[in-house]
């Protein structure tokens, strides 16, 4: 049985959510480095994403969750995220990525992924503060990590037997439920920890 690339046409749907997810985790990323920035240059500056003691990135931004490396993670935001934009954009040209290309994108998709998880956690039980551009950049990770870790698979892009293909090809279909079920499993812990939903029902 072989397990060669098998690849499809152009997988427009996949490039194009690809480029708009890059594009909204690269906006929310510049977002707080640009409010990082002006705190640095005033430490009285008020950010625009300190809405109320519970939503605000203030804390976030201050902490050292906050710049993990020795720097803000604001700059890996903003790096990292146009990968998936630069990705979109060649497949919708046309391009043809290696298997191991395609394991590289995954494992730094990985990697984004566990950040972000890590992050979660520290922002809800260490910090007890939901940043709104934090969470925007969550909401694109999430979904890049899911379709990025499942459509090479299902795409033949991978090599893999022809049950394990049509296993990821199914799953492809279940991506967006993934996904809900990972953003309602946080939001789930976030209100048991943090009463969110109250927060915003008083706004």
């Amino acid at each position: 049985m072989s397990t060669a690339p098998q690849q499809t046409a152009r997988p427009v749907g996949f490039a194009i959510l690809s480029i708009l997810l890059g594009m909204v985790g690269w906006f929310a990323s510049f977002e707080l480095l640009t409010e990082y920035i002006k705190t640095l240059q005033s430490p009285a500056h008020v950010p625009n994403c300190n809405i109320s003691v519970l939503v605000t990135c203030g804390p976030n931004m201050g902490s050292w969750q906050g710049s993990i490396l020795g720097f803000s993670n604001t700059i890996i935001g903003v790096s990292a995220f146009v990968a998936p934009i630069a990705v979109g954009v060649a497949l919708l040209a046309g391009a043809r990525f290696m298997a191991w290309f395609w394991r590289l994108y995954q494992l730094g998709l990985f990697g984004g992924f566990v950040l972000v998880g890590w992050l979660q956690f520290q922002s809800i039980f260490a910090l007890g503060t939901l940043c709104p551009w934090c969470m925007v950049a969550w909401v694109a990770m999430i979904p890049l990590w899911w379709s990025g870790l499942i459509h090479p698979f299902a795409a033949g892009s991978i090599p893999l037997s022809a049950r394990g293909r049509r296993f990821f090809r199914s799953l492809n279909s279940w991506v967006w439920v993934i996904v809900l079920i990972n953003l309602f499993i946080i939001a789930a812990v976030a209100q048991f920890q943090l009463n969110w939903f109250a927060e915003f029902a008083r706004g």
